[in-house]
């Protein structure tokens, strides 16, 4: 046999990088799973070891192959500490690499939790944002659109479609901004602000006095506080009573105008209220000078406001009644104009927002009604969520803004008083979906429940929104592996991933820190402030690449690569409320007790 000179093994193993440590940059609870990811050239297993901060060996082991992934492009190896408990600092080697320094310890979600949840009173519109809510004098500002009483869109849009407007106003002054932009949308703002609420009947977390808020002292819950803030503005765009106005009925799909038929719209919402153009990057909310137009009402708007009108009736009938009551009315009023107009889609074809149009209203009516029964127990609403197609149908896939129904699974399986029959039938829907999760999960190389390789625009909240899932399924059954699943969640985003980024501003080694944002911009602007603490990007995306940024790699990175970090990547890189919803949920869930 042949032996290489000393020349030729300095050149192979100059030709051997050491192996690539992905692990999660917050670190680990004592009592919860703690894996890493390694990327390597080969299969053969590995030796590691886990050192303290003195240096000493206090775990070791093998890798477990994990092949090749697609999702990622890498080769993979596994490595499982969960035998280090104690809490401390520590670094993990593995064939001449070293991972960065990690922490063991209790409590590491609670700055995450609350951090995700001060994005909402930075996304607040129509009040001054305060650095000492906000965390220091960087992030404060003016108040962006204080005052905000605003007409129909009025004239031909794009496609055109000619819209008379209306013959009233509408004070719509508040609630949040909906991701980089400074829309408010109502069909996005209801799974957000569901997420909070849910959170708070699930785990009721952030008592009074325990979050930065400029409610905080008031004998409420902080976190019903800044839900309160989105819902008080959602109730504002319901349409009043006895307004007619022609609205599109049923898919007229094609370039040209639609067909508009005169409605009794009074009770529907309208779908948003935004800039009649888009606005350029950077601008500080407060010096936004575009027109403001309520555009035009939607069915699925309309039981997005019933839906959580449904739900804030419920938890606010102790607290506040009057609130409650007026929600309730709401609600029902919602619900019957939806049922008069089922299929009014929204209308797209404007320029200065998000169009979230949404052909598809049968989980908007299921959502709608569970939580209408579950708050009030009429029959009425029982029959018609057990006679939809949503009830029969095995849940699919994780909640998002455009597929609701989960949502109606969950307040059924798990707020109090719902007819056992009923729970009973919901609970073993939402344990079936979170057990395929976990089968995901054990699939996917860098072992997060989310297998595949299709990455939509969002990923992040898409995965953090299948911890949810995971989260309620452990409150149901007690279940360890429930819980652990949300850990590998959280472990991905923050940093378990091919790229080593953090995708949550604040938290880890290599945080986010350009979204696509128009306040926090500092790569446009120095004088604006990166993104605070708690902030989520959309995360990875192969599915739309669909700004300057992300077009150069179309066709050209593994899923969990289709990524940067830049602020205008707005397909890989905006902020928005519904993705940092779930977060809330995830990290203030995984705060408690596992037992609890």
């Amino acid at each position: 046999m042949k032996m290489l000179a000393p020349v030729a093994l300095l050149a192979v193993a100059a030709q051997t990088p050491p192996p690539a440590i992905h692990l999660s940059q917050l670190g680990f609870l004592p009592d919860g799973p703690k894996r890493a990811i390694v990327a390597t050239n080969g299969d053969a297993p590995l030796e590691w070891r886990v050192l303290d901060a003195a240096g000493k060996v206090v775990a070791s082991g093998r890798t477990q192959p994990g092949g090749f992934d697609e999702a990622s492009g890498d080769r993979l190896q596994i490595v499982d500490f969960g035998a280090v408990t104690a809490p401390g600092e520590y670094r993990l080697a593995i064939a001449g690499a070293e991972s960065r320094p990690f922490a063991v310890r209790a409590g590491l979600f609670a700055p995450l939790a609350k951090g995700a949840l001060n994005f909402f009173y930075q996304q607040r519109a129509g009040v001054p944002i305060e650095a000492r809510f906000a965390g220091g004098d960087r992030w404060a500002r003016p108040a962006g659109h204080p005052r905000e009483v605003a007409a129909c869109f009025k004239g031909k849009d794009p496609r055109g479609t000619d819209w008379p407007g209306c013959a009233y106003t509408i004070d719509v002054t508040g609630g949040w901004y909906d991701a980089g932009d400074h829309g408010k949308y109502v069909v996005n703002g209801g799974i957000a602000l569901w997420t909070l609420l849910n959170l708070h009947e699930v785990a009721a977390p952030f008592p009074d006095r325990s979050a930065a808020l400029p409610e905080a002292g008031n004998g409420v819950p902080d976190l019903l506080d800044e839900a309160r803030y989105q819902l008080e503005f959602m109730l504002k765009m319901q349409v009043p009573e006895g307004t007619r106005t022609p609205l599109p009925v049923g898919h007229q799909r094609g370039g040209g105008a639609m067909n508009l038929t005169m409605l009794d719209a009074g009770g529907m919402a309208h779908h948003k209220i935004a800039d009649a153009n888009w606005t350029r990057l950077p601008m500080r909310p407060a010096d936004d000078r575009e027109a403001r137009l309520l555009y035009p009402p939607s069915t699925a708007a309309t039981l997005n406001l019933a839906a959580v009108a449904a739900q804030g009736a419920r938890l606010w009938r102790t607290t506040d009644p009057a609130f409650a009551a007026r929600c309730l009315e709401a609600a029902k009023r919602a619900f019957a104009a939806a049922e008069r107009n089922p299929n009014v889609y929204a209308a797209t074809a404007f320029t200065g927002s998000g169009g979230y149009g949404d052909g598809e209203v049968a989980d908007e009516f299921f959502w709608a009604a569970s939580e209408l029964f579950a708050t009030t127990g009429d029959p009425a609403y029982r029959a018609v969520l057990t006679r939809s197609g949503r009830w029969a149908d095995a849940a699919t896939r994780e909640p998002s803004w455009s597929d609701v129904a989960l949502l109606g699974t969950i307040s059924l399986a798990t707020a109090p008083g719902i007819d056992p029959a009923i729970a009973t039938h919901e609970r073993a829907r939402i344990v079936a979906l979170a057990d395929r999760f976990l089968a995901e999960r054990d699939r996917a190389g860098y072992r997060l429940p989310y297998g595949g390789t299709r990455y939509p625009w969002g990923s992040n909240g898409a995965i953090l929104n299948r911890g949810m899932v995971l989260g309620v399924a452990h409150r149901l059954t007690g279940a360890a592996k429930y819980r652990e699943g949300m850990i590998d969640a959280a472990d991905y985003v923050l940093g378990r991933n091919p790229i080593d980024q953090s995708y949550v501003a604040g938290f880890g080694w290599k945080p986010l820190a350009n979204p696509h944002h128009r306040f926090w911009a500092p790569s446009l602007d120095p004088s604006l402030p990166g993104p605070p603490p708690g902030t989520l990007s959309g995360g990875a995306n192969n599915t739309a690449f669909a700004d300057p940024v992300a077009k150069r790699s179309e066709g050209k990175c593994a899923a969990q690569r289709c990524y940067a970090d830049d602020v205008g990547a707005f397909a890989w890189n905006e902020v928005a409320i519904n993705w940092n919803a779930p977060l809330v949920w995830v990290a203030a869930y995984l705060d408690r007790p596992p037992r609890q």
